[in-house]
């Protein structure tokens, strides 16, 4: 029998009482069975607690069509922005190589688009384009969302000129609305192969769905077992009812009642170099659903070792205004020992003979010591190995605790109504029709 992550309080006594925390879990038992019954503040979004079970009805589909990209390409481009990437990018870069375009084995590799509107990023990236023999995958509800549509207008002409518009109709798959929407029209227009994003599910807690799943499936990566990692947290944080021992209580419970010490910003910690896209996952995920009504933590993230010699300093001394969660993963897929020297010139052959994630371990060993030490209440997420199973526990786990945390701080999780405000803006100054009056205002402002 597989274990499950873990999460641990041993970092907050002292900070914040135990039985404070398992008393706010169970008064939290209320949000969870909102969330179950789907009656909570945001319920038309909640289509994403089911999916662990519901999505192993379109795995199949999903890894066909991922074969059939993977057949005629060796490059996808994933285009989408916000949670129509993030997810998908932490789950790829979590279980690929760190050097893919450098190794030995020549996997499928994944690129991406339409996350920003940097023109040097998009014209390099179509250089590199001219090169490889690829294909796209587009991803929006809408279709009309700035940052990927420009990115798929540019790729799709690439696309077309290079190979042609039926080879080209036959390498873009894109994942929209069922029914409407512009990538909706423009799909059924060109015939490309579609996948639906569900109407009740928000773009950032949709990385189970065909979003995050086909990208994935489309780099090779096993997504039956993410399936099966998050079928069997759901069972022990959604289906769970003993609030001593559901973890998503208890991390939801454990981060407001920080909170409530004056302490606003939450550090997604990790000691492996391959989360930290899962740490920009994170990120997008609780700051969008809880920052809102002048609530919220402000999600930040930090990589260990490396950014123990940039930000550990503020971290160890700086204002008490921070708290961590520290992701650690149990054991290491290979293996490096440290070798012996002869001269001993660095100092450093009392670590011969130990493999390179002892030493890791103990820095973070000694980094929860010291930052204790110094005032810094951490939470500890120990994850047994970096796998498909434990990734889709991962997910499952932070989406559910997200949504109950939000519920405590009496926010809806699930909407984003502040998103809008700088689009208006850049509209507005854009002249796109309909915005004159606005943008004449605001160059009025900017004189």
């Amino acid at each position: 029998m597989k274990e499950n992550i873990n999460v641990s309080l041993k970092g907050l006594p002292g900070f914040v009482p135990l039985e404070e925390i398992i008393a706010l879990s169970r008064l939290s038992l209320r949000h969870l069975e909102a969330i179950n019954s789907r009656t909570g503040a945001g319920n038309d979004f909640l289509g994403w607690v089911s999916l662990p079970e519901e999505m192993h009805l379109q795995t199949d589909q999903i890894m066909k069509i991922a074969r059939h990209i993977r057949n005629v390409s060796d490059t996808t481009v994933v285009v989408g922005i916000g949670g129509s990437y993030l997810g998908a990018r932490a789950v790829i870069e979590a279980l690929s190589h760190s050097f893919p375009l450098l190794s030995a084995s020549k996997n499928h590799q994944i690129l991406y688009a339409g996350h920003n509107l940097c023109e040097d990023y998009l014209s390099e990236l179509l250089e590199v384009l001219d090169h490889r023999n690829y294909s796209i995958v587009v991803i929006s509800k809408s279709g009309t969302t700035t940052e990927p549509a420009i990115a798929f207008r540019l790729l799709k002409d690439h696309l077309e000129a290079k190979y042609g518009k039926s080879v080209a109709a036959d390498r873009i798959i894109a994942i929209t609305d069922s029914t409407k929407g512009a990538l909706r029209s423009l799909s059924e227009l060109n015939g490309y192969e579609t996948f639906s994003i569900p109407d009740d599910i928000g773009g950032r807690y949709s990385v189970l769905t065909p979003v995050g799943l086909l990208p994935i499936a489309i780099a090779g990566i096993d997504i039956k077992a993410i399936m099966e990692g998050a079928i069997s947290i759901a069972a022990l944080t959604r289906d769970n009812k003993n609030h001593e021992n559901n973890p998503a209580l208890l991390y939801a419970a454990a981060r407001n009642l920080i909170l409530q010490t004056g302490r606003s910003i939450e550090i997604m910690v990790n000691y492996h170099s391959k989360f930290h896209y899962l740490s920009e996952w994170w990120k997008q995920l609780y700051g969008e659903s809880e920052g809102k009504d002048g609530k919220g933590l402000f999600p930040a993230s930090v990589d260990l070792t490396t950014d123990l010699h940039s930000m550990g300093q503020y971290i160890q001394e700086g204002q008490r205004i921070m708290f961590e969660t520290v992701v650690s993963v149990k054991s290491s897929e290979k293996k490096v020992i440290i070798p012996l020297e002869k001269e001993d010139s660095d100092q450093l052959n009392f670590l011969a003979g130990k493999r390179i994630s002892e030493v890791n371990a103990n820095a973070e060993t000694g980094t929860f010591l010291a930052h204790t030490d110094g005032k810094v209440p951490v939470i500890a997420i120990s994850v047994p190995k970096i796998d498909e199973f434990y990734l889709g526990q991962l997910i499952y786990f932070f989406e559910i605790a997200c949504a109950i945390s939000g519920y405590i701080l009496d926010v809806n999780p699930f909407d984003q109504p502040g998103v809008e405000a700088y689009k208006k803006n850049m509209f507005a100054l854009l002249n796109k029709p309909g915005y004159e009056e606005a943008g004449k205002k605001l160059r009025e402002r900017l004189k």
